[in-house]
C-alpha cells in the first residue's frame, strides 16, 4: 500500500530523512520508533504530504504522490494533541471529514454512530469535547480519523499525553480495533512498550535512516547494533572479542550462542541472562540498587571488573543492597551485535 523509495527531506544542510526505503503492506500495522530528531515525525509528514520530499518518491497503491496535496492523498492523520474542534460537539468532530467529502446527512449520522460504538463512546454525539477526559478525546480523534475510511491511517504519538495505565489499555483496544477493521496503520512513537504492543512490524530510526526493521520479537531478541540495543533500554553492552562459542569481555570470558559472528563486536547480555550465585561461583559483584518492576526486581550490580551490570530477580530471591554476590551468564541471553 505504501512505498518510500530513497525518500529524502532536508532542512537547511541537514537531512532529516536520509534516502529511506520502506514498504507497508495492506492491513499491516507498522510502528516507527526512535529518539527525538531521528526523523520519525518527518517521515510521517512526508507520507501525509505536509512536508515535501527533496528526493526520492512516496507511492500509495503504486501511484507517485509528487504534487498531490495532503487532502487528496486519502490518508488519515491523528496527532498527539488530538486537535479537536472545541466549537463542535463530538458528532461534529467525527463527521468533519465526511462533510468535507460531501457525504449526505443520513450517511454522516450513521457513520458517526457506528464509529462511536467502535471506539467505546456510544451515544456521545452531543457531548462537548471540552467535557471529555483525555482518553475520551483520544477516542474521538481516532473516530474522526477513521470516519472517511482512509486507505492508510497515520498516528503521531497518539497516546503520548495519557497516563501509563490508560495508554496500556488503549493500545490493546487499538490493536483489536485495527484488526477488526483491517486498517493499514503507520504510527510513530518514542515509547517502546507502546510500539511493541501495537505493531506487526517495528522500524527503529536513527539520524534520518532506518537502523532496524522487523517483527517486535525479532527486534527485541536480536537488536541490530549497539545503538538499537541501548535505545531499547538494554544497559549490559560491552566490547568483546568472539572466538568460537565464547567471548573475551570486561566481565571475563562469556559464553555466546553457536553460530555467532566472530571477531571484535559489541556484545549484549540481557538482564535475564545474568544469574546470581554465591560470590565464589561467578564474577564477584556488589549489589548497588534494587528497583521494583512489578513482577520482578531489577538489580544493579557493581562487578570487580568491567562496567555495571543489570540483572533481574524474582521478588523472593532479591539480595539486599550492599550484598556480595556472584554473576554467571547464560549463552541464550547473549547477543553478538553488528
Amino acid at each position: 500500500m505504501l512505498t518510500l523509495e530513497q525518500a529524502t527531506v532536508r532542512f537547511g544542510g541537514r537531512a532529516a530523512l536520509d534516502a529511506v526505503d520502506l514498504d507497508v503492506a495492506e492491513h499491516e500495522i507498522v510502528c516507527v520508533l526512535g529518539p527525538s530528531g531521528s526523523g520519525k515525525s518527518t517521515l510521517l509528514r512526508a507520507v501525509a504530504g505536509l512536508t515535501p520530499v527533496d528526493g526520492g518518491r512516496v507511492l500509495l497503491d503504486g501511484a507517485d504522490q509528487a504534487g498531490v496535496p495532503a487532502h487528496r492523498r486519502g490518508v488519515g492523520l491523528m496527532f498527539q494533541d488530538h486537535q479537536l474542534f472545541p466549537q463542535r460537539d463530538v458528532a461534529g468532530n467525527v463527521a468533519f471529514g465526511l462533510r468535507v467529502r460531501g457525504a449526505a446527512r443520513p450517511e454522516r449520522t450513521a457513520r458517526v454512530a457506528e464509529l462511536l460504538e467502535l471506539v467505546g463512546l456510544p451515544g456521545a454525539q452531543r457531548r462537548a469535547v471540552a467535557a471529555l477526559s483525555g482518553g475520551e478525546q483520544q477516542r474521538v480523534a481516532l473516530a474522526r480519523a477513521l470516519a472517511p475510511s482512509p486507505r492508510l491511517l497515520m498516528l503521531d504519538e497518539p497516546l503520548g499525553q495519557l497516563d501509563r495505565g490508560l495508554r496500556e489499555r488503549l493500545v490493546a483496544e487499538l490493536r483489536r480495533l485495527f484488526g477488526r477493521l483491517g486498517t493499514t496503520v503507520l504510527a510513530v512513537t518514542h515509547d517502546q512498550g507502546e510500539a511493541f504492543a501495537l505493531a506487526d512490524r517495528v522500524v527503529v530510526m536513527r539520524d534520518g535512516r532506518i537502523a532496524q526493521s522487523g517483527t517486535p520479537r525479532e527486534v527485541w531478541q536480536r537488536p541490530a547494533d549497539e545503538f538499537t540495543a541501548r535505545f531499547l533500554g538494554f544497559e549490559n553492552v560491552t566490547a568483546a572479542t568472539v572466538r568460537g562459542e565464547a567471548a573475551d569481555t570486561a566481565w571475563g570470558r562469556l559464553p555466546v550462542p553457536a553460530g555467532s559472528a566472530q571477531g571484535e563486536h559489541p556484545l549484549l547480555v540481557r538482564p535475564a541472562g545474568v544469574r546470581l550465585t554465591a560470590p565464589a561461583d561467578g564474577l564477584r559483584c556488589t549489589v548497588e540498587t534494587r528497583t521494583f518492576r512489578g513482577h520482578h526486581v531489577a538489580v544493579r550490580l557493581r562487578p570487580e571488573t568491567g562496567p555495571p551490570l543489570e540483572a533481574v530477580c524474582a521478588l523472593r530471591d532479591t539480595p539486599e543492597e550492599g550484598a556480595e554476590v556472584g554473576a554467571v551468564f547464560t549463552a541464550q541471553e547473549v547477543v553478538v551485535l553488528g
